[in-house]
């Protein structure tokens, strides 16, 4: 007589049948865990446009007129979010879209450009010797050398420069070696992409250091 259909060579254990439902659960499972990975990478895909978009952005340096501030291939991160060319301060290191009227040429002729706000829309500027003056007095710069150049110019006493309104006077901290609103003038405020808060990575390693 024939026996079970699991019963197999005397002394074998005896092997269950699986159910005939259990392949197609297990396929559904699998398609739904698959399913879920991809809308959650698309879901960080989606917030990381948006954070590069709205929030910040990270920029990378090709020059030295940043220089001692900000180096050759430094990392910084920069605040778009919340932040508006009316929020700009005198001080601040800001992004902007390349001018118009640069014709100085260099890493990024045609991409956006990183100064430092030295004078805000309405106010005068002028320079005597190294020392630049803002409203007529001199401009306290503890982030550069002692000594540093300042290269060209910036009018003069006598005739001093009137920033229109919505503009600003943007310098390099590398004086004498940066392209910046004395070759090119003010800056609109509108071409302000947004505030260097942080920069990451300095002198080609890991530095933490806030603006």
């Amino acid at each position: 007589m024939a026996g079970p259909a699991d019963a197999g060579p005397a002394g074998a254990e005896p092997v269950e049948a699986e159910p005939v439902e259990a392949g197609p659960r297990r396929r559904r499972r699998w398609r739904r865990a698959l399913a879920e990975t991809a809308i959650m990478i698309l879901v960080a895909v989606l917030l990381t446009g948006l954070v590069r978009a709205f929030a910040f952005q990270t920029f990378w340096i090709p020059s030295s007129s940043m220089v001692p501030t900000l180096g050759v291939y430094d990392r910084v991160l920069v605040q778009k979010a919340f932040f508006t060319w009316h929020d700009v301060r005198e001080g601040n290191i800001v992004v902007f879209s390349h001018p118009p009227l640069d014709e100085c040429g260099g890493p990024q002729e045609d991409g956006d450009l990183v100064k430092r706000v030295i004078a805000l829309p309405g106010q005068t500027i002028y320079s005597s010797g190294n020392s630049v003056y803002v409203n007529g007095r001199r401009l306290a710069e503890p982030y550069l050398p002692h000594y540093d150049p300042l290269g060209p110019p910036i009018a003069s006493s006598q005739h001093p420069y009137r920033i229109p309104p919505g503009e600003f006077y943007v310098l390099g901290d590398n004086r004498a070696d940066s392209c910046d609103s004395r070759y090119w003038g003010p800056i609109k405020g509108s071409s302000v992409v947004g505030r260097v808060v942080l920069t990451f990575w300095h002198d080609d390693h890991p530095d933490f250091h806030g603006f």
